[in-house]
């Protein structure tokens, strides 16, 4: 592992240390000097600040010339912008592609020094066993790592689909009691579920009530009782805001408005109207990613893009900045850790160039410089996954043609399409007449009418859905991906049964991932052994792999430009208005089964 990182040193632990540094008696170990500090206590600038930082933690704001000897590391920050490093209040590290270590590296340069994660993908393939693998993973790296220990595994009833592993209160009282770093109940999907009293939901939501545990929500229905009835349950933030009117309902309501910027999901020039259009206090704003992918992370950045963002769309630098530390922290109850440079908080700090632009030159973690200039300048050592870990993808037997066909004994058929909308996470729910020839609807790509199949991928109960969806634009061959939310089976799209038979056999064999075939021969793949979500390798490697997938898309005839996401939710049956899962096509308005046929 990182050789910089031991135990992250607790403050109750230094409180000793600290003082004597703070009063000179002894020496720090770091001091940056003469720099231009951003408080996001009181949101103001203060000229020529310096701090002293003794093992991880900072011992005093101010002057500290009383705290240098010959053995302390001074750095001039004259000219430069001293702020906290940015949390990222909401992410599934899973959606990257990478593992956690392996994110650490990629986004430390950018500024990130802390994360906020909800493991629920792995969670849904390996439970609670998922969960502790990324958690203890990010104790021995830089970045700092907090976990929302995920409330909707399944994400569903167990009617409507097959996942890998079930999360339940007593599984939930035991990560609060266990996890060092487990700070918050993950996203409460479902929120139907909450609204109509169901005693698992509200058991979950006591239990980290009890534990004084935040509760992160992920609310988009009716404004007024139903979100009522969701906060009073206690759930304290939402990132569902699409609209600048639900941001300020939920504002209003007492709730943190979590505003997403992500790879393909970007509420925020929208949703950010509800400060910059009304001047109201923007303390309950936090700024998350939810789901970046590993070539956004490494061409764009993360919270150093997400913070210019907001200040692009016309928010005040300083309150950008308190939007991704400050209000994160609070939010999640670890302000006395992180979110500002302030005594007794980690050594967590970023040296701007220039604050408008958020231009990053020197990344502090922990008391140790990790980044300069864009680059890492520690070595963190890659980490060794477990063999339990591996091999996820388990059928009950080989895919067939036969498992793709569509039966029917009348010339023209009406069925339930899905249509797919880029930018979206709606499916809308469609029913068309098609045709029927020798008994058979097949796909047709001259209407754009491809079709789709999940494939249960963790038991081997050898139960599979198969439907139809529109918006893809694909031409020829199929695509397929285990990276298929929440409970992540094998999802395939194709315009041939041949292609999409090859497609997910091809899936199976390597342990996941995702891939694009035409005419019985792989264009392009991401390998994702991983619970069938991660790669062991590196960013660039993976962003590689997913741009060469990318192209394959389009030489398949789609031209949208996050099809990988977009496809990733066709299985999610807790979002309107259609989907299709290893049990068949759910009516997730009406929350019940229905038949392809109508």
């Amino acid at each position: 592992m990182c050789g910089m990182m031991g135990t992250r040193a607790e403050l109750h632990d230094l409180i000793e240390d600290l003082i004597m540094t703070a009063n000179g008696v002894r020496k720090a170990d770091l001091v940056i000097e003469g720099g231009t500090l951003l408080n996001v206590f009181t949101g103001e600038l203060i000229e020529d600040v310096d701090v002293a930082v003794k093992g991880q933690r900072i011992a005093l704001v101010g002057n500290a010339d009383h705290t240098i000897a010959g053995s302390t590391k001074v750095v001039k920050a004259e000219g430069r912008v001293l702020a906290p490093g940015f949390l990222d209040g909401h992410v599934h590290i899973e959606s990257s592609m990478l593992t956690v270590t392996q994110f650490a590296k990629v986004v430390l340069p950018h500024g990130t020094t802390g994360v906020f994660i909800d493991p629920h993908e792995i969670a849904n393939v390996l439970g609670m066993d998922g969960v502790k693998l990324m958690h203890d993973e990010g104790l021995e790296i830089p970045l700092k790592v907090y976990v929302a220990v995920p409330s909707c595994v399944p994400a569903s009833s167990p009617e409507f689909e097959t996942a890998g592993a079930s999360i339940g209160p007593e599984e939930i009282s035991w990560a609060f009691s266990t996890l060092r770093n487990a700070v918050a109940l993950g996203e409460v999907m479902n929120y139907a579920g909450v609204i109509s009293g169901d005693r698992l939901m509200l058991d979950e939501i006591s239990q980290a009530l009890r534990f004084r545990r935040a509760v992160e929500g992920h609310f988009y229905g009716d404004l007024n009782r139903e979100l009522n009835a969701y906060v009073a349950a206690g759930i304290s933030s939402s990132h569902e805001s699409t609209t600048k009117l639900v941001g300020l309902s939920k504002l209003r309501l007492g709730m943190h408005v979590m505003i997403r910027e992500g790879s393909a999901w970007r509420d925020l020039k929208e949703v950010i109207r509800c400060i910059t259009e009304t001047r109201l206090d923007s303390r309950r704003i936090c700024l998350v990613s939810d789901d970046r992918e590993a070539e956004h992370l490494s061409r764009e950045g993360h919270m150093d893009h997400i913070v210019r963002r907001a200040i692009e769309e016309g928010v005040d630098p300083i309150r950008a900045v308190q939007m991704a530390t400050i209000n994160t922290a609070e939010h999640f109850r670890v302000d006395l850790e992180v979110g500002a440079i302030a005594p007794g908080r980690l050594a967590d700090i970023l040296l701007l160039d220039d604050l408008s632009r958020v231009k990053v030159d020197e990344v502090i973690a922990d008391g140790q410089l990790v980044a300069k200039g864009g680059k890492l300048v520690v070595h963190i050592g890659d980490r060794a996954y477990p063999e339990w870990s591996r091999g996820t993808v388990r059928l009950k037997r080989p895919i067939s043609v036969e498992d793709l066909r569509v039966r029917s004994y009348s010339e023209r058929a009406k069925v339930r399409v899905m249509e797919v909308v880029e930018g979206s996470v709606i499916t809308k729910h469609r029913i068309e007449e098609v045709r029927v020839m020798n008994g058979e609807i097949k796909a047709d790509a001259d209407i754009d009418l491809l079709k789709v199949a999940v494939f249960e991928r963790h038991k081997m109960t050898g139960g599979h859905g198969v439907g139809f969806v529109r918006g893809f634009g694909l031409k020829a061959g199929a695509v397929a991906s285990t990276v298929a939310h929440d409970s992540h089976n094998l999802l395939v799209v194709g315009t041939n049964d041949e292609d999409m038979v090859y497609a997910g056999n091809y899936l199976a064999s390597v342990g996941g991932g995702m891939v694009a075939v035409r005419g019985g021969k792989v264009l392009a793949a991401v390998d994702l052994p991983i619970a069938g979500l991660m790669s062991d390798r590196g960013a660039e490697e993976v962003s590689g792999a997913v741009r060469e997938l990318g192209r394959a898309w389009r030489e398949l005839g789609c031209n949208m430009m996050h099809p990988f996401m977009t496809m990733s939710l066709l299985s999610l049956p807790v979002l309107p208005e259609l989907r299709l899962t290893d049990k068949g096509l759910v009516d997730t308005v009406n929350f019940r089964r229905v038949d392809l046929f109508v």
